[in-house]
């Protein structure tokens, strides 16, 4: 079985890869629900371009992020990995509520910050529940601990199975800085009691200050 494995060296996030286990997990999949967002979500966007990509930040966590299009907004609790390995969420119980992997880089500082939300649980909406709706162009603002706020432009939104979710494109380092959002999403698997795909969300630092 793969695990994540990762360093802290430079702050850049190593992921050889994540088990299925991890991605069922990810994220509200736990929900007794019908369904989720269906296939088709994206629409096209005629708002403004991207804004150059803005120099990186320094290290500092994140306190609070705000999804201005869809008034997600959350304070952020600290993901770390359970004892097998795999990626842990925010309790299912309090489904509007997010949650920082903490052995990533901070939202701001190079390479891919990684923040996880649930699209559902106990029955209702969870912070992410409508993170399809996001089109490129959109701001994500990270409130973070030093008083600044990392604002994010989305690049991209795509759903993909989590069969085959993309570990190298959402944990892989890079040279700027970027972040992604996950969450569930496709159709709603009763008998694994999860959803089959992930949403996630790709954006890129505009803005840092």
């Amino acid at each position: 079985m793969n695990k994540i494995t990762s360093s802290k060296g430079g702050r850049l996030l190593i992921a050889a890869a994540v088990t299925f286990t991890t991605l069922v997990l990810l994220l509200g999949g736990w929900a007794m629900s019908s369904g989720g967002p269906g296939p088709g979500y994206q629409t096209g966007y005629s708002g403004r371009a991207s804004a150059p990509v803005a120099s990186p930040m320094p290290d500092s966590k994140p306190v609070r992020i705000d999804v201005h299009r869809i008034g997600a907004r959350s304070s952020l609790v600290e993901l770390g990995l359970r004892a097998d390995r795999t990626l842990d969420v925010p309790p299912v119980s309090q489904p509007m509520q997010a949650g920082w992997y903490r052995n990533g880089p901070t939202p701001g500082e190079p390479g891919p910050a990684v923040i996880a939300g649930h699209v559902d649980g106990k029955g209702k909406a969870g912070i992410f529940h409508r993170l399809h709706e996001l089109v490129p162009g959109d701001v994500v603002d990270v409130r973070r601990q030093d008083g600044t706020t990392a604002r994010f432009g989305v690049q991209r939104v795509e759903r993909v199975p989590k069969s085959s979710f993309p570990t190298q494109s959402v944990y892989g380092s890079t040279p700027d800085a970027q972040l992604r959002l996950i969450t569930c999403g496709g159709s709603f698997d009763s008998r694994a009691h999860s959803y089959r795909d992930n949403v996630i969300v790709y954006a890129n630092l505009l803005q840092g200050g």
